[in-house]
């Protein structure tokens, strides 16, 4: 049996509150305001036209605000506040999606291709319109036959120096550009990636400014536009399709930061390598990925700030000897559902935090460097990753908590869960992007340790080593000696240690890492293909993109318990940390156990302490979802405001 923890002292919510809200509590309070308009309240049972008519409407409402201009220069009207800008994009998440996508899509995407891609000349023509909504826009990558494979793309535009134009082609329906946001109805700018052609010469993918519409509405010359129809969820959002046949827009239209065209058609370029050229311009609009972590995350704190007001006031079943029913909150298998989820969303939080920083800081600082920047986007990719799948693993999760009152519209519980499920593959489909941080870290790992040299197998061999000792002998003492890692000790107090919780999960990346250096390594000189080398171990290569992911949430969420300077608050969020951490290693644990990580008794005393950290703070789950300051009128469900049960509590009844 495990010793229960005692109770932490209690922190305010409003102490919680400004510890989440961080560095732009300002911002993230200036969203909750506007999200208490009647205008933002959730409707339900609309026409897909009539969310579209809404959704434009309460945008225009946020282009009247300061919000759009904090992610533009200063020049052109802006206020040159990258991390202000994604901390209210994350905050909007609170509210209806759909106008988070449309938002993003107008100011993130198709604002932030025109700022990072483009040069001052098209910054002081188009980016006022753009904060003011005055001109909608597209941002037109993704094609129905190439989604994630962006450097593929087979849109082209070819320069006719004659004209000095270029030419915008769609070879065929699989080249059409598809799911782009603002097309169906009201985009009248795209910014479309093709592969430029001077000269009969292909110079990549570059973005081109192509008219769409006009200003009354109507379609433009050679261009084709579709309507992607009803979605699943986020039917605000107008997702069309875009083909072009033969339409012409200026040389100037060409965002040429990083590749432009001489009149005579020359083109030229401050970046000689076009592999390096594509992945730096892509790199620019890395906000979109890191502002899809952070409206993720608030999608799932949604839901669970929902489920646990509802398991707090939902009773079900008497106890013995009395009359009064059972909070549902109150059973450790309801908390072993939603309270291990909380932990980790608060761990996230914190994780998104110390990305926005880095965020700010590529824009801000001069010594932010090539290697930064490629950090960035790894940390960026993983994140987001992590991230979106907790939210569609969480609100499942809430959904099933809150029985047949979560499968009600009027609950928003199945909004959130239809809305936020393509977050998974938009901003990069996960998988893709976990393969991308797998490949950055093994070109890290080349560079610091060669091809696995004389350090790295040494050190892979010793820990194999221990593995075997600890198979075939179970001795764990020597194990911990060798390896530094798991205490010698089966006493409970140790899985709280959070220096061996960091060490652990960091013994874990590197030790895949070196597994799958090996595996590499002895596949390409066993002399086989490049590719199928690499496709035998993506279970390997996904597997080291998450134990590195793990790692950096950890550490994160470490560093912010330190970092509180309240007692109490301290105390109550190390605990969350404590489950967050011990619900990881529990549903890791057949990875820990095969690699002698754990013993099958520490294994056991895992799940323990897992429960018992679920009873701690079943009485703070309330002030835990109340610190994230989600305005009522946007949280909007009656079983989170407690009005149907208070009703059937009064006559009585328990609500079916």
């Amino acid at each position: 049996m495990t010793t229960a923890h005692a109770a932490p002292p209690i922190p305010t919510v409003d102490v919680l509150r400004t510890i989440l809200d961080g560095r732009w509590s300002e911002v993230r309070d200036e969203v909750r305001e506007m999200l208490r308009e009647p205008l933002f309240a959730p409707q339900h049972g609309l026409s897909i036209d009539e969310q579209r008519d809404l959704v434009m409407k309460q945008a225009r409402r946020i282009a009247t605000t300061s919000g759009p201009k904090l992610l533009f220069p200063k020049e052109q009207g802006g206020e040159d506040n990258v991390g202000a800008s994604v901390t209210a994009f994350e905050t909007q998440g609170f509210g209806d999606l759909s106008l988070l996508v449309k938002g993003g899509v107008q100011w993130g995407l198709f604002g932030g291709a025109i700022r990072n891609l483009g040069t001052r000349t098209h910054h002081d023509r188009y980016l006022a319109d753009v904060m003011s909504l005055e001109l909608p826009g597209c941002f037109a990558m993704t094609e129905t036959g190439h989604g994630s494979d962006v450097q593929s793309v087979r849109t082209t535009a070819t320069y006719d120096s004659e004209a000095g134009e270029f030419v915008i082609d769609t070879p065929d329906d699989d080249a059409r550009k598809d799911y782009i946001g603002n097309a169906a109805r009201h985009g009248r700018l795209a910014v479309v990636f093709a592969q430029l052609v001077v000269a009969e010469e292909s110079h990549g993918v570059h973005a081109v400014l192509v008219p769409i519409r006009d200003e009354s509405g109507n379609t433009a010359p050679g261009v084709r536009i579709e309507d992607d129809g009803l979605k699943a969820g986020l039917n605000g959002v107008d997702n069309g399709r875009l083909a072009f046949d033969g339409v012409r827009v200026p040389r100037e239209n060409l965002l040429d930061r990083y590749g432009s065209v001489s009149e005579d058609g020359v083109y030229s370029s401050p970046i000689e390598n076009p592999n390096r050229r594509f992945f730096t311009m892509v790199g620019t609009l890395v906000q979109g990925r890191i502002s899809v972590s952070g409206a993720a995350v608030s999608g799932g704190k949604s839901a669970l700030a929902i489920a646990i007001r509802y398991g707090e006031a939902r009773r079900q079943f008497k106890a013995p000897d009395s009359e009064r029913e059972i909070p549902i909150l109150d059973f450790l298998a309801h908390q072993r559902v939603l309270l291990p989820a909380l932990s980790t969303t608060y761990a996230l939080h914190f994780a998104q935090t110390v990305l926005v920083a880095e965020l700010e800081r590529s824009y801000n600082d001069e010594s932010f460097d090539e290697q930064a920047r490629r950090e960035l986007e790894t940390h960026a990719a993983a994140l987001k990753a992590a991230s979106t799948w907790h939210t569609t693993r969480t609100v499942q999760a809430c959904r099933e908590a809150c029985g047949g009152a979560g499968y009600l519209a009027v609950n928003r519980l199945p909004a959130i869960k239809a809305d936020t499920d393509v977050f998974t593959t938009f901003e990069g489909d996960n998988t893709v992007l976990m393969q991308l941080v797998a490949k950055t870290l093994l070109t890290n790992f080349q560079s610091e340790f060669g091809e696995l040299d004389t350090i790295g197998t040494v050190r892979y061999v010793a820990e194999q080593f221990v593995e075997q000792v600890v198979e075939r002998t179970g001795a764990r003492a020597i194990a911990a000696r060798l390896a530094g890692v798991v205490p010698g000790t089966d006493e409970e107090t140790s899985l709280l240690d959070r220096t061996q919780q960091l060490e652990l999960f960091r013994w874990r990346e590197k030790h895949v890492l070196d597994g799958l250096a090996r595996r590499l390594r002895k596949g390409i000189t066993d002399g086989n293909d490049a590719f199928d080398v690499f496709n035998s171990v993506q279970d390997h290569v996904l597997l080291a993109a998450q134990a590195h992911v793990e790692r950096r949430i950890l550490e994160a969420f470490a560093e912010a318990v330190d970092a509180i300077d309240d007692e109490s608050a301290r105390a109550l969020l190390s605990q969350v940390c404590d489950l967050h951490v011990l619900s990881t290693i529990e549903r890791e644990r057949g990875w820990f156990l095969e690699h002698g990580r754990l013993t099958a008794t520490r294994s056991k005393r895992v799940t323990s302490a897992v429960n018992d950290l679920c009873r701690s703070l079943r009485p703070h789950a309330r002030l835990l979802v109340d610190a994230f300051g989600i305005p009522d009128e946007a949280l909007a469900a009656p079983i989170a405001l407690g009005e149907e049960v208070e009703r059937q509590a009064a006559k009585g009844q328990p609500l079916e």
